[in-house]
């Protein structure tokens, strides 16, 4: 199943002690990266979200979780300051003062609204329980989440496999010019061949003359290349259709697709082969760009 890397997911709890508000959201990206943004007092729980982010949601993306924290009760064992950074941030106040010409309103109250001047200490049992309240309201978050990446890759993945059934057409197109095309190259090479060496009064050697035209028109020769076109078409199914992350390995088809196609293209002596080889190449890139937003 193809999921995409885009999603969002939001989930809420509202208890007695606190509310708890989460969201996940990502973009694609080519490896994982998680960024949490929590409170201050809950701060040793990042290692562990991003884990669970990880191990239960996303392996692949950059994600950015938010979770805020609306407390009824303290719940909290010592509540103090943090010195050096409330110093800073008093100090940067007071200069949006003096250099604005604000009026000065700083008080107790004001500055106590930047929560990040405050620390907690929270009594160690206190740790395990609090990571199981919390996990519950990530794993609804992760829950909608994973349903609108499953969404959006089930869109994804009709629009790639359209296009790719396109792409099997135009080799299929390929191939049946390129079955008359190259008796036709054989047949006009060793017509310029023999004319070539009439004009010059020389007799041919049958057997040479043919196993040059041979040898010349098998160099143009395509099949190998439709072949293994035929091959990456349907590995790229097996792929897609494998239920693991498979972003990384499409991508790695995509250029070996390109790489034959583009050989094909070169090969091929026949202007409307080289056409079809621009329709295919166009459509080509349009499912790579598709593919980066695969996980």
């Amino acid at each position: 199943m193809i999921k995409s890397m885009t999603a969002f997911g939001r989930a809420k709890l509202t208890g007695e002690a606190k509310d708890i508000t989460i969201e996940i959201k990502s973009v694609n990206s080519r490896f994982f990266d998680c960024n949490v943004k929590l409170p201050r007092a809950y701060i040793f729980l990042e290692e562990r979200i991003k884990e669970h982010i990880k191990t239960h949601a996303v392996s692949r993306a950059k994600v950015d979780v938010f979770v805020t924290v609306d407390n009824h009760t303290s719940g909290l064992s010592n509540v103090g300051l943090d010195s050096a950074y409330l110093e800073s941030y008093l100090a940067a106040l007071y200069r949006l003062r003096d250099e604005f010409g604000l009026r000065d309103d700083v008080s107790v109250m004001s500055v106590a609204r930047n929560q990040e001047i405050f620390t907690y200490d929270k009594a160690e049992e206190d740790l395990e329980a609090e990571w199981v309240t919390f996990r519950a309201v990530l794993d609804e978050a992760i829950a909608g989440y994973n349903e609108m990446r499953e969404r959006e890759g089930a869109k994804i993945g009709t629009d790639v496999k359209a296009k790719l059934e396109l792409v099997r057409a135009y080799a299929a197109e390929v191939e049946e010019i390129s079955k008359t095309d190259i008796v036709g190259y054989k047949d006009k090479l060793e017509a310029k061949i023999r004319a070539a060496l009439e004009d010059a009064n020389v007799t041919p050697d049958e057997n040479r003359l043919l196993t040059e035209c041979a040898i010349w028109a098998d160099k143009i020769a395509i099949d190998e290349e439709l072949v293994r076109l035929r091959s990456h078409f349907d590995a790229f199914y097996d792929i897609a259709e494998s239920g693991e992350p498979s972003g990384r390995k499409l991508d790695f088809l995509m250029q070996e697709l390109n790489r034959e196609t583009n050989t094909i293209g070169s090969k091929a002596n026949n202007a409307r082969i080289a056409r079809i080889v621009v329709n295919m190449k166009g459509e080509l890139e349009k499912i790579r760009e598709q593919i980066q937003n695969i996980e």
